[in-house]
Formats: C-alpha cells, sequence, structure tokens
C-alpha cells in the first residue's frame, strides 16, 4: 500500500515470525506485529463478504479492518483482522 512518494506499507504472512522480525531488523526494515488475521476463501457471488462479516458480527468477534480481493475466475480471498481474544472463536466459523 503506498504511504507517499517514498514509502510503502506490505502486509505479509510469514510462516516464521520470529525468523520474519530477525531478518527484517538485519535489513533495516521496521516490522509492526504480529496481528491477528484470517484468510476467509470462496465463490465470488454477490453478498459473499457481507455473509462473512455477518457470521462473525453473530458470534461477536470483534473485526477492526479487512481487504478482499475476486481473482476474476469465480474466488474471493478475504483477509480479516480481528481482535487477539476473537481469534479462536473466528477460527472455529470457518473451520
Amino acid at each position: 500500500v503506498p504511504m507517499g512518494p517514498d514509502r510503502t506499507q506490505l502486509t505479509l504472512f510469514p510462516e516464521d515470525t520470529g525468523r520474519f522480525a530477525a531478518e527484517a531488523g538485519r535489513a533495516g526494515m521496521a516490522a509492526d506485529g504480529p496481528h491477528p488475521a484470517l484468510l476467509v476463501q470462496g465463490d465470488d457471488e454477490l453478498g459473499a463478504l457481507a455473509r462473512v462479516n455477518q457470521t462473525l458480527t453473530d458470534a461477536g468477534v470483534g473485526v477492526f479492518a479487512a481487504t478482499g480481493v475476486a481473482d476474476g475466475r469465480g474466488s474471493f480471498g478475504y483477509v480479516v483482522y480481528v481482535r487477539p481474544g476473537d481469534v479462536d472463536r473466528a477460527v472455529k466459523l470457518f473451520s
């Protein structure tokens, strides 16, 4: 995400957060996080993301940010950032 003329913010999901933090530090990159997030995927149809949000809301899961994309072939990916105390509950909803 562009953050100005000479700055970019990346959202990364490393398998090993400790190693990522160490390597980012060695490279002089500022790293913030980890921030709990879910990747929800499904068929791209009208209302798909609204249903995901409604499921989370009905379960009392606190969502504070989300971003979604469609692949142009009928599927979507939706990264949903949830409050740390809600992670386990959110994961169970989509497992």
